[in-house]
């Protein structure tokens, strides 16, 4: 037995040190004949273990050196290939592409707007708050102050979920058609705060809620069917309609000039009071009237007003301590001013032509 293993041994340590491959896949081929679960080296270990004990002492360090030796001409061989001048070919550039270069991206234009609307507003102490774009209508509506007949609930006018993987859903389940819905969450949860543990929540609440929202209307070329907004919040001890006006006077002079002007008119909203809408001075024409403006000289933008003392109150604020504000802007209105976009569908088209447009923005 000992003369035929030596005679194996000598055999494969020849077979060892003549290894060539022209390829990783002749390279494979060998690995699988001499040192895979079944290849010659292997059932040759599987041999040595049936060897008495007194052989074992003399064999085993032969047969390790003849394993090392395979796997150290294999590594050679692996290294060699990858040398080759054939494998340095397929690291080389590829010369059937165009010689021009891949162009780059852009940021979206509403992307860079609602990202200059929130970088303003954080340099007076806003900070962003995010919530479910499929809500119910307690947050869209209920706390909000909508009474149960307005025409905002109608399915004209919001998108209601009904069902979900064949189940039968509520009829309170709705995508949400502002972000308003974001802001009673907070409120909810900083009055549990201020109640749970009153010296260490913050003393007063100032929040972004950026997002898009969806509404039920026909899509055109001044209406979509979903869209994006920003509404701000804020909410402290003796806030007044003052600190509102201040607030969107920043905004409005550091997002469209120091030479803009704002003005405030009367309106309604169910979740303020008082409402109003504001307007800021056509920077097309300083004012003085053109058909951008229709001849006003104003440009709308937003809407807002004091937070209706219901409202804080569904959310578990006491009203007779707290006072605040609120406002909401849609990031294409604001993309449309900057960029004098006439189209909201191109917003949402992923034309190559108009994106590229806003390469240097």
């Amino acid at each position: 037995m000992s003369e035929l293993l030596k005679d194996k041994i000598a055999k494969l340590n020849a077979d060892a040190l003549a290894l060539q491959a022209k390829s990783s896949a002749e390279l494979e081929v060998l690995r699988q004949k001499y040192l895979s679960k079944k290849g010659e080296v292997s059932l040759l270990f599987d041999e040595f273990k049936t060897f008495p004990k007194e052989e074992k002492a003399q064999w085993g360090a032969p047969l390790n050196q003849l394993k090392r030796l395979f796997e150290t001409r294999m590594q050679e061989l692996k290294d060699q290939l990858a040398d080759s001048p054939a494998n340095r070919l397929n690291d080389a550039p590829d010369l059937t592409r165009t010689p021009d270069p891949i162009a780059l991206g852009t940021r979206h234009p509403l992307s860079l707007v609602r990202e200059q609307i929130i970088d303003i507003f954080s340099r007076i102490g806003f900070t962003v708050a995010d919530g479910p774009e499929v809500e119910d209508d307690k947050h869209v509506f209920g706390m909000l102050n909508f009474a149960p007949e307005h025409p905002a609930r109608d399915m004209q006018d919001t998108f209601f979920v009904e069902k979900e993987n064949g189940i039968q859903k509520p009829t309170d389940i709705l995508l949400r058609t502002h972000t308003s819905s974001v802001q009673t969450r907070v409120m909810t949860a900083w009055s549990k705060a201020l109640n749970n543990d009153p010296e260490n929540a913050p003393h007063s609440l100032r929040v972004l809620c950026p997002g898009r929202v969806f509404r039920n209307e026909a899509i055109s070329a001044r209406a979509h069917c979903f869209f994006h907004q920003v509404e701000g919040l804020y909410i402290d001890k003796n806030v007044s309609f003052a600190d509102l006006r201040q607030a969107l006077l920043y905004f409005a002079k550091e997002m469209f000039g120091p030479e803009t002007q704002i003005r405030l008119r009367p309106s309604y909203f169910p979740f303020t009071e008082p409402s109003a809408e504001m307007d800021i001075s056509c920077d097309l024409c300083g004012g003085k009237g053109c058909a951008f403006c229709k001849g006003t000289g104003w440009v709308e933008i937003l809407g807002c007003g004091m937070v209706d003392p219901n409202v804080l109150e569904s959310c578990g604020i006491d009203s007779n301590v707290y006072t605040g504000y609120a406002f909401g802007l849609g990031v294409e209105r604001i993309a449309n001013l900057k960029y004098r976009v006439k189209d909201l569908r191109l917003f949402s088209e992923n034309d190559v032509r108009f994106l590229e447009q806003f390469q240097s923005c």
